[in-house]
Order: structure tokens, then sequence, then C-alpha cells
């Protein structure tokens, strides 16, 4: 199975820098994965649910470690092209937050 589809949304937040949808074999989709701003650099979270007792769990996530290494590579060499090539600043966050909520329509 192959990655064959990023698309990366941009917010302005202090952790969460950007969503992120991705795409398997051009017909798996799977929305919500988060570029988040850890204490060690950038770290790609999965689609997480809140549960009645305050804790999250993954909606869906890689089984192994190799599958997660090359989700977390392929995902931010897409976030880290988009920052070279859209400087800070020169989007609003509301806008790309714009585009992703129709996406999820």
């Amino acid at each position: 199975m192959e990655i064959t589809e990023v698309k990366v949304f941009p917010v302005n937040e202090e952790r969460l820098k950007a969503y992120v949808t991705i795409t398997f074999d051009h017909c798996f989709i799977v929305r919500d994965l988060k570029v988040i701003n850890g204490n060690t650099g950038l770290f790609v979270a999965m689609p997480s649910k809140k549960r009645k007792d305050g804790t999250f769990r993954d909606i869906a996530h890689p089984l192994n470690s190799e599958c997660r290494d090359k989700m977390e590579t392929v995902i931010l060499d897409a976030y880290r092209e988009l920052q070279k090539t859209q400087p800070a600043g020169r989007r609003a966050p509301a806008e790309a937050e714009a585009e992703y909520e129709e996406m999820e329509r």
C-alpha cells in the first residue's frame, strides 16, 4: 500500500501546526492527522476520538513502526515543503481551516 496523495492544511497554533489528509493507493483516505510541534520536534499524531472518560483513542493508526515511520516521513516532508513555498504569514490560518472544512463536506 502506497501513500499516493498528501494534503497539508496549516494552522497557526502554538503546538498544532497542520491538519493532514492522506490517500492510499488512490482509493482510501485518512483525515485528521495532525502535525504537532512537540518537545523534541515535529511529529505526526493519528486521528483520535475523545472518550467519555476524557481519554483519547486513535481511530486509525499504523500497526508497525515501519509503516508509522514511512507515514511520518512522507507527511513531514510535505509539511516542510509547504513551509518553504509558503512563508509564514502569507496565508491566513482561517483560510486554511476553511479549505479543510470544505473538504470535510
